[in-house]
C-alpha cells in the first residue's frame, strides 16, 4: 500500500461493510478516525461518520438509483483528486465492499490517471452480510456450488440489461442487488429460464440494522409477499436452496422478521 506523502495526498477507497457501522474493518476504522476529509455515500451509517476527528471535513456523495440530486459520478471523481492535490488524507467510504457494484473500480482508475495514490480497503460486501444477518447460509455444501452477484439496476426488458437468464437459472444461489424495483419482472425472467417456480428466495431490507426485514416466500410468490410487508430499498434479493435454511437456523418458518436491536456501535 502506498505511503501518505503531504505533497501529493492520497485516497482510500473504504468498505463501510454492510449497514451496522462495527462491522467497518479494523484498518478502514483506523484510516477513518485519522482523515483529513471523508467523502461518503447515502448509504453509510451515521455512527461511522461520528468516529471522524475533529475538524475532519465531511463531503455527502450520495448516489440513489432513479433519485433526483443523486451525486454525479464525475463529481465525486473531481473531489477525490482536488482534495488529494491539496495534501490530504482522503477516505472514500462506501457501503459494502468498494469494488462489488460501488463504483471503486472506476474511481481507481481514474484516480491512476490523475497520479494520485490510493489504496482499496475491501469491506464485507453486502450480499455476505446481508444473509449472515438474515440466516442464510450462502454457501452451504448441500445447497450447491456456485454463487451469482448481479446488480438489477436496468429493467430486465431493456436493452441496457445484459444479464444471461439461463446462465443465472443454472446457479447454486443467486444475490440480486438494487432489483427491489424490478422484483417481479426478475422472478418471471428466471422462472421462464427454468428456474422452478417453488426456489425459496428472499428480500433482506437494511440489512444487519435494527431495523433489518426479512421477507422470504417461494420464488414465484416473492414479489407478492415483499409489497404486502411493505419493504422498502435499500434491500437485496437472494435465490436458491440456501434460503431454505433459514427456517432451520432460525428454528421456526416466519415470513417476515425483525432483527433485534443491537447495542451502539464500538462499545
Amino acid at each position: 500500500m502506498p505511503e501518505f506523502d503531504p505533497q501529493i495526498g492520497i485516497v482510500s477507497l473504504v468498505g463501510a461493510g454492510p449497514g451496522s457501522p462495527d462491522l467497518i474493518t479494523v484498518r478502514g476504522l483506523a484510516l477513518l478516525r485519522r482523515a483529513d476529509v471523508v467523502v461518503y455515500d447515502a448509504l453509510v451509517h451515521p455512527g461511522l461518520i461520528a468516529e471522524t476527528r475533529p475538524g475532519a471535513e465531511h463531503v455527502y456523495a450520495g448516489k440513489r438509483g432513479y433519485c433526483v440530486g443523486s451525486t454525479l459520478q464525475e463529481t465525486i471523481n473531481d473531489v477525490l483528486v482536488s482534495r488529494a492535490r491539496q495534501g490530504l488524507r482522503v477516505v472514500r467510504l462506501k457501503g459494502g465492499d468498494p469494488c462489488v457494484f460501488g463504483r471503486g473500480g472506476e474511481e481507481a482508475e481514474y484516480l491512476a490517471g490523475h497520479g494520485v495514490p490510493f489504496e482499496i480497503v475491501p469491506g464485507i460486501t453486502t450480499a455476505v452480510g446481508a444473509c449472515a444477518a438474515a440466516s442464510i447460509p450462502l454457501t452451504h455444501r448441500a445447497a450447491g456450488q456456485s454463487i451469482a452477484l448481479v446488480t438489477g439496476h436496468f429493467d430486465p426488458d431493456s436493452r441496457e440489461c445484459t444479464l444471461d437468464w439461463a446462465a443465472l437459472a443454472r446457479m447454486s444461489s443467486i444475490v440480486v442487488y438494487m432489483g427491489l424495483r424490478h422484483i417481479e419482472r426478475l422472478a418471471d425472467r428466471l422462472i421462464a429460464a427454468g428456474l422452478s417456480p417453488d426456489t425459496p428466495a428472499a428480500v433482506i431490507a437494511n440489512a444487519t440494522l435494527p431495523s433489518q426485514v426479512v421477507v422470504d416466500s417461494p420464488l414465484d410468490r416473492l414479489a407478492a409477499a415483499t409489497h404486502a410487508a411493505g419493504v422498502r430499498a435499500p434491500a437485496v434479493i437472494v435465490i436458491g436452496e440456501a434460503v431454505g435454511y433459514r427456517p432451520k437456523l432460525l428454528g421456526s418458518a416466519p415470513s417476515a422478521s425483525l432483527l433485534p436491536e443491537s447495542q451502539g456501535a464500538f462499545e
